[in-house]
């Protein structure tokens, strides 16, 4: 079996030759989910009492979650390569930093962060690398000032942000974009505003935030797009184990159904219905995924995928499913390129302010291996039964698009160099390692 290994990356400069495969085979156990994680160690730092968190997450993006908790006076300990404690402040014990917080290069950090530091009576200032400080942070900070916190940022939009909080209220806000880092910094400052905070939002999103709140005794409610919750509750502190990590997962089910040797199983992945609507449309589109088992952990719902050689049809992915899948379209991308009607993706045009120009990087990267796609303000459409081409790609510092491209690899005539591949180590380390270990040739 192929397991990832703990690793506190840092970053430094690696290119990955990957030659092609003939499939991939074997049993694969995942690294703990992103979102969770980041989440789980957020309300554990406000928390009353200790939290564990089995499993965490081994990214650069959720390390950067801790060190930020760290400088905010929250203990933290890593124990071996699957668990992490948190000694939990309760709502008031933050104490301020005085140094800017450090997001690095994640988006979910200095969102989501934003929530808590907005009912904190002193000021943070919060800020991330070159990458993160061009992401556009108004969507945030307007539901938060109105709230009642204070927040400035460079051209009212971008990082670095300074939030002085302080006593919040409640609001009725409706989301205009989905947005699953945007409603979970709503529902974590409204733990401080007086009133009941209510978020709506134009279609449903992952509802990790919702599911851990409950796990730390909140009361929260849902009605239909409707999520709110009553200000001044306390959290206890949990032990609670993270699933497998499913956005890491489809690089791995995307490479087992595309390439004709495959025959992969994965072990404990989160299957949440917000998160699993790849699995769902790749099984519509004709992928052989099978689950194996399911249970619930902690609210959420975990299980065993086996994933083997398929014809993929492809077919159009637009609206309310693109919140759903917006972080697999780089991958979706590639699976296009070897379906057989390819796949068309539109009303994405929020791919433009990920880690990079996701759709630039898309459309750039393709051509680059010969071929055809079609480049739109808020999409692309990729045509079917393509040949791809090796050759050397920039992963323009975006760890999806290292990751996708990767098994673009597996797929083409000859070697793919990935230059800058350490970028996939904000979410998945050791990433390349594993998908060598599987490749069969």
């Amino acid at each position: 079996m192929v397991k990832w290994q703990r690793k506190w990356f840092r970053s430094f400069a690696m290119n990955s030759t990957i030659k092609p495969a003939q499939g991939i085979k074997g049993r694969l156990q995942l690294p703990g989910d992103k979102s969770i994680s980041h989440r789980l160690a957020m309300l554990g730092a406000v928390a009353a009492g200790q939290t564990v968190i089995d499993n965490f997450a081994t990214s650069q993006d959720c390390q950067s979650t801790l060190n930020c908790l760290g400088r905010l006076g929250v203990e933290v300990t890593t124990t071996g390569q699957k668990r992490v404690t948190i000694r939990g402040k309760g709502l008031q014990g933050l104490r301020a930093s005085e140094e800017t917080l450090d997001a690095e290069n994640s988006g979910s950090t200095i969102r989501m962060l934003s929530g808590l530091l907005a009912g904190q009576p002193f000021t943070t200032r919060i800020s991330g690398d070159t990458s993160l400080q061009r992401r556009p942070m108004k969507r945030v900070i307007i539901p938060l000032t109105e709230m009642g916190a204070t927040i400035e940022a460079r051209d009212g939009n971008y990082p670095p942000l300074s939030i002085r909080g302080g006593t919040l209220q409640s609001i009725h806000y409706s989301l205009p974009v989905a947005s699953a880092q945007v409603k979970s910094a709503i529902l974590l400052a409204g733990l401080f505003a007086e009133g009941t905070t209510e978020v709506i939002e134009p279609s449903p999103t992952r509802n990790h935030t919702e599911l851990a709140l409950r796990g730390f005794g909140i009361e929260v409610g849902v009605s239909g797009n409707r999520v709110f919750l009553r200000g001044g509750q306390m959290l206890r502190g949990i032990h609670s184990r993270v699933p497998g990590d499913i956005s890491s997962a489809a690089f791995f089910i995307v490479a087992a159904a595309i390439l004709p040797g495959s025959d992969l199983t994965i072990e404990s992945v989160g299957l949440n219905p917000g998160r699993r609507s790849i699995i769902d449309w790749l099984k519509e589109a004709g992928a052989n995924i099978v689950l194996l088992d399911s249970e619930i952990q902690g609210g959420e719902e975990v299980g065993t995928l086996r994933v083997k050689p398929s014809e993929i049809r492809g077919g159009r992915i637009d609206g309310a499913m693109i919140p759903q899948v917006i972080d697999e379209i780089p991958i979706l991308a590639v699976a296009a390129t070897q379906s057989r009607d390819g796949i068309e993706f539109r009303d994405a045009s929020e791919l433009r302010v990920k880690e990079s120009d996701r759709i630039h990087s898309i459309v750039t990267n393709l051509r680059s291996m010969g071929a055809q796609v079609e480049e739109y303000p808020d999409g692309l459409a990729v045509p079917g039964n393509q040949v791809l081409k090796g050759t050397s790609l920039p992963t323009f510092g975006d760890h999806r698009i290292a990751m996708a491209f990767s098994v673009a690899a597996l797929a083409a005539r000859g070697e793919t160099r990935i230059e800058q591949a350490e970028c996939a180590a904000v979410s998945f380390p050791g990433f390349f390692e594993v998908l060598e270990q599987l490749a069969v040739r």
